[in-house]
């Protein structure tokens, strides 16, 4: 409703994940970075882990697109390799399952079809790991490597999660076959200490804890979201707005777009080309989420403050 209000092409704060919209502000720059280096090192399992809403699932698809891009480039660059561009470029299959909340069976399927595997009609888990080991090995030949990206991998029966550590077990003298990179609540990082997969844990190599937005950062990725989506104007949050937006948010990127386009929303219907504080305190209001964010700022903030009473009181009587 308010794109032509504010001069946008598209809406800047919705909430599905997409990589034109990624912010590469330090934390998220560096979470990137770590995968691209791993991948790069042929390393088995990597884990990122991060809260409902921090932006992983949007990071995933941005490694995806990264590591896609080095391979297209690889290719433009010589569709034919020989023996001496397969030494200084690498060229990455990648396969995505977004939802692994699957039986072991199941989920090798998915990873099958994603690689393009032809199985037979009720392949057996004989069958089925046979021709996904020759698969494996054909790509290792083509000088390609491996990676499988599985998002909310807390949601990962053990079962399944020791399957696809058996598939790792694959590799040539000189690296692994498949490489994992799993993506999770930290509620994951749970799950990998029980003793029946103590295996898998024991082989991440590299991991990277995504945290929420940090203050400075709030202004740069409310810009950066506005400008993607057209916005030309000068500052459309004011100050204050701001800074309540971070307060009722936490700096979790998913409640941020949540609240700032109620916010703009809220200042459309008022006319307004400059949402405000007050926006935003309606906008959180009416969030759940950002409620109960709000309130945990609140119970800080009481408590710093009887805190601070009672030194003073102290001080005074002594």
């Amino acid at each position: 409703m308010y794109l032509a209000h504010f001069g946008l092409r598209e809406a800047p704060f919705g909430i599905t994940p997409d990589t034109s919209f990624f912010f590469a502000c330090a934390d998220y720059q560096e979470a990137l970075n770590t995968l691209l280096i791993a991948v790069r090192n042929g390393e088995g399992f990597i884990k990122i882990t991060g809260e409902v809403g921090t932006g992983k699932t949007l990071l995933c698809r941005q490694f995806l697109a990264s590591v896609n891009k080095e391979r297209d480039a690889a290719v433009a660059s010589d569709p034919e390799p020989n023996q001496t561009s397969a030494a200084t470029t690498q060229r990455f299959v990648t396969a995505y399952i977004p939802n692994p909340y699957l039986t072991p069976h199941t989920l090798l399927l998915a990873l099958a079809d994603e690689l393009g595997v032809v199985l037979q009609h009720d392949v057996d888990q004989h069958h089925l790991l046979k021709s996904l080991t020759a698969a494996l090995l054909d790509f290792a030949r083509q000088d390609k490597q491996v990676v499988l990206c599985l998002d909310e991998a807390q949601a990962m029966p053990l079962e399944s999660l020791e399957a696809i550590r058996l598939l790792t077990n694959l590799e040539t003298e000189k690296r692994k076959l498949l490489q994992i990179v799993l993506f999770g609540q930290p509620e994951l990082n749970q799950k990998l200490q029980q003793n029946s997969i103590r295996q898998l844990n024991q082989r991440i190599t590299f991991q990277y804890h995504l945290g929420p937005l940090r203050r400075d950062d709030m202004d740069y990725y409310l810009s950066h979201r506005l400008n993607v989506a057209g916005f030309s104007g000068g500052r459309l949050f004011s100050r204050r707005a701001v800074k309540q937006l971070y307060g009722a948010s936490g700096g979790i990127p998913r409640l941020v777009n949540v609240v700032a386009h109620k916010a703009l929303m809220l200042a459309y219907g008022e006319g307004r080309q400059q949402v405000r504080a007050h926006h935003v305190r309606v906008a959180a209001r009416d969030t759940v989420a950002a409620r109960n964010s709000l309130w945990h700022w609140w119970v800080i903030a009481a408590a710093l403050l009887l805190i601070a009473g009672s030194v003073i009181g102290w001080m005074v009587l002594r």
